[in-house]
C-alpha cells in the first residue's frame, strides 16, 4: 500500500509554476474541488439517479395498479359472494318456510286421516256391538222359544187329550204368526 501512495506524495512537493498540478492547500481548494465534484456528480448522476427514481416510481405505480386491480377483483368476487349468499339465504328461507308449511300440511293431513280412521273404527265397533247384541238377543229368543215350546209340548203331552191338544196347537200357531209379523 505504501507503494501506491508514494507517487502522490511526491506530486505534492512539485512547485506550482503555472503548470498543472495539485494544490495541497486544503482551505483554498476544498470548496472548488467539492463544487466540481458535486457538479460532475449532479450532471452525470442526475440521469442515473433520475432513471433509478423513474424505475422505482414505475415499479411503485405498477405495484399500486396491480394492487388496485387485485382489490377491484377481490371486491367484485366479494360482491358476487355476497350476492350468492343473499340468494342462498333467500332459498334457505323459502325451504324453511316451505318445509314448515309442508310439515304443518302433513301434520294436518295425518290428524285428519287419523280422525277419519278413528271414526271408521268407532263406526265398525258400534256396528259390531249392535250386530253382536242382535245376535245375542236372537239366540236368547230362540232358546227361550225352544224351552217354552218344549215345556209347552211336555205339559200338553202329559195333561191334554187329543181335542184339547189340537185347540192349543191352533192357538199357539196363531200366536206365533202374530209374533212373526211383529218381528218382521
Amino acid at each position: 500500500m505504501k507503494n501506491v501512495t508514494d507517487p502522490f506524495l511526491s506530486l505534492s512537493y512539485w512547485p506550482s509554476a503555472g503548470s498543472f498540478g495539485f494544490n495541497t492547500d486544503i482551505l483554498a481548494t476544498n470548496p472548488i474541488n467539492l463544487s466540481v465534484v458535486l457538479g460532475v456528480l449532479i450532471f452525470f448522476g442526475k440521469g442515473v439517479l433520475s432513471d433509478l427514481l423513474d424505475n422505482r416510481k414505475q415499479r411503485i405505480l405498477k405495484t399500486i395498479r396491480n394492487s388496485e386491480e387485485l382489490r377491484g377483483g377481490a371486491l367484485e368476487q366479494l360482491e358476487k359472494a355476497r350476492s350468492r349468499l343473499r340468494k342462498v339465504e333467500k332459498e334457505a328461507d323459502q325451504f324453511r318456510v316451505n318445509g314448515y308449511s309442508e310439515i304443518e300440511r302433513e301434520k294436518l293431513n295425518l290428524i285428519n286421516s287419523t280422525s277419519k280412521i278413528l271414526k271408521q273404527l268407532e263406526n265398525y265397533k258400534n256396528e259390531t256391538i249392535h250386530f253382536e247384541q242382535q245376535r245375542a238377543i236372537n239366540e236368547v229368543r230362540q232358546r227361550v222359544f225352544q224351552q217354552a215350546l218344549q215345556g209347552a209340548i211336555g205339559t200338553l203331552n202329559s195333561c191334554l187329550n187329543n181335542e184339547l191338544h189340537l185347540r192349543t196347537i191352533s192357538t199357539n200357531i196363531g200366536m206365533f204368526g202374530t209374533m212373526k209379523e211383529i218381528m218382521d
